[in-house]
C-alpha cells in the first residue's frame, strides 16, 4: 500500500497494489490487509514512472570523467568522433551501459528504447552490451533495443548485413536514419529498412535531422511505406524537428497522415520544438527522450527525465499548469504509449496511468503541484516497478 499520496498532485488517497497492478484507490487511513508493505507516501504525487523512449545508451559517458566535445557539425562527422573516441572510455562498454540505465531507474524511469550502433567499425559490440543492461535490469525496467545503423546503410560495404545479423541477435526494433541526407538515396534506404522490419515483424524506428522540405519528403516515403505494407502503429519518426519548421498548410496534412496510420514521435525537447500542442489535438503518441547522456556527441543528459521534461515546457514556451502537466503526461504515459504498451493520450488534458487496473510502474515525487514538481526536480522520489520498489531517494533498492 502506498499510503498519503497524491495522484497526479489531485486529493490524498492510500493505493493499494496487487499482482503489479493498482488494485484500489482508497481513503487515507485505510487499514492495511495482512500482511501488506506500506509504503509512507508522506503527501508526495503519485505518477506514473518515466519512459525514456531515445535514448543511446551506447554513447554513455554518464559517471565518467568530463572530456571536452570534439565533435564536427554534421550527423557524419559527429558519427566519425564518436567512433575514433568510443573504445578509450575509462571503463568497459557493458558496465558504462548498465551504470547510466542504473541511474535512469534511480531518479524515475521503468521502461525505455534504447539504440544500439550497428556498423562495420562497432559490429555487434555495441549492441551486446546494451542487450546485457537490459538483462541486468529486467527486475527494475523494461527496454526496448534498436539495431541503429548511425553510419547509415549504404556508405559502407556490410552495413545492411549487420544490421540483419543485430536483428537476429537480439535486437526488437529496426532502425533508420536520414534516407535523404545521409545515405542519399530515400527509396532504397527505406526500402530495406521495411524489409527488414516486415521480414522480423518488428516495428521501426526512423532518426530524421534534416531539414524542412528534405524532412517532409522522407516523411511522405514513410507515410507511402508504412500504408502500403499495412506497418500502422508501428513506425516511429525521432527527432524531425525539421518538420515543425513546415508551413503549417505543409505540416497539417502530414500529422493528419500520421493520425491515419498511427505513426508515433518520439522528442529530445530540441531548441526547436516539435508542435506539440497541435500533435496532441489529432491524437499523435509522442514520447519524450533523453538523447545522448554525456557522450561523444553532446555533453547534455544526466538520466534525468525529470529534467528533460522541465525542458520539453521550457522549449515549448509553456507557463500554464495545464500545459506542463501535459509534458509531464508526454514523458510518462505518452512514451509508454509509443512503446505500445499503454494507449495514446486523449488530448493535452489527458492525465493517465494511475487509475485502478493500471501498470503499477509509477514514482512518488515531492512538490506542492505538478508543475511545482518539474520546476523543482527535487531528489525525494520513489520508485516502484511492477508494484516492487525498486529505487528511493535516487539509488536503487535491492539486489546490484
Amino acid at each position: 500500500m502506498l499510503r498519503d499520496v497524491r495522484p497526479w498532485g489531485g486529493e490524498p488517497a492510500d493505493v493499494r497494489l496487487k499482482e503489479g497492478k493498482i488494485a484500489a484507490i482508497l481513503p487515507t487511513g485505510t487499514t492495511p490487509e495482512a500482511g501488506e508493505t506500506v509504503i509512507d507516501g508522506r503527501g508526495r504525487i503519485l505518477l506514473p514512472s518515466f519512459a525514456d523512449v531515445h535514448v543511446h545508451l551506447d554513447s554513455t559517458r554518464i559517471g565518467l570523467p568530463f572530456r571536452p566535445h570534439t565533435g564536427r557539425p554534421g550527423v557524419w562527422g559527429m558519427m566519425l568522433n564518436d567512433r575514433v573516441n568510443w573504445r578509450e572510455a575509462e571503463v568497459p562498454m557493458e558496465e558504462r551501459t548498465s551504470g547510466t540505465l542504473a541511474r535512469m531507474i534511480a531518479h524515475g524511469t521503468t521502461s525505455a528504447r534504447s539504440y544500439a550502433q550497428v556498423d562495420v567499425d562497432a559490429r555487434l559490440e555495441r549492441l551486446e552490451a546494451v542487450l546485457a543492461a537490459k538483462e541486468r535490469h529486467r527486475e527494475r525496467a523494461t527496454v526496448e533495443v534498436i539495431a541503429f545503423p548511425q553510419a547509415g546503410l549504404l556508405r559502407e560495404e556490410g552495413s545492411f548485413e549487420l544490421l540483419e545479423e543485430a536483428m537476429r541477435s537480439g535486437a526488437d526494433v529496426v532502425g533508420g536514419i536520414d534516407p535523404c541526407q545521409l545515405d542519399r538515396d530515400p527509396a532504397r534506404h527505406l526500402d530495406l529498412v521495411f524489409g527488414l522490419a516486415e521480414r522480423y515483424d518488428a516495428p521501426i524506428d526512423i532518426h530524421l535531422h534534416e531539414p524542412d522540405q528534405l524532412a517532409r519528403f522522407s516523411a511522405e516515403l514513410i507515410v507511402e511505406r508504412t500504408r502500403a505494407l499495412g506497418m500502422t502503429g508501428r513506425v516511429t519518426i525521432s527527432h524531425g524537428y525539421g518538420l515543425a519548421e513546415l508551413p503549417r498548410e505543409q505540416l497539417l496534412p502530414l500529422v493528419e497522415q500520421f493520425a491515419e496510420l498511427d505513426i508515433a514521435w518520439a522528442t529530445i525537447a530540441p531548441a526547436k520544438p516539435l508542435p506539440t500542442l497541435l500533435l496532441a489535438e489529432h491524437g499523435i503518441r509522442v514520447g519524450l527522450g533523453e538523447d545522448g547522456q554525456r557522450d561523444y556527441w553532446s555533453p547534455y543528459g544526466n538520466a534525468d527525465m525529470l529534467d528533460r521534461t522541465w525542458q520539453l515546457a521550457f522549449t515549448n514556451g509553456f507557463r500554464r499548469d495545464e500545459d506542463i502537466e501535459h509534458c509531464m503526461a508526454i514523458a510518462t504515459v505518452g512514451g509508454r504509449s509509443v512503446l505500445g504498451t499503454s494507449p495514446a493520450l486523449q488530448g493535452s488534458l489527458d492525465r493517465p496511468g494511475v487509475s485502478v487496473g493500471d501498470r503499477a510502474d509509477l514514482q512518488l515525487i515531492a512538490g506542492e503541484t505538478v508543475t511545482s514538481a518539474v520546476m523543482d526536480r527535487l531528489p525525494d522520489r520513489t520508485v516502484v516497478f511492477g508494484g516492487v520498489v525498486v529505487a528511493d531517494a535516487l539509488e536503487l533498492v535491492g539486489p546490484a
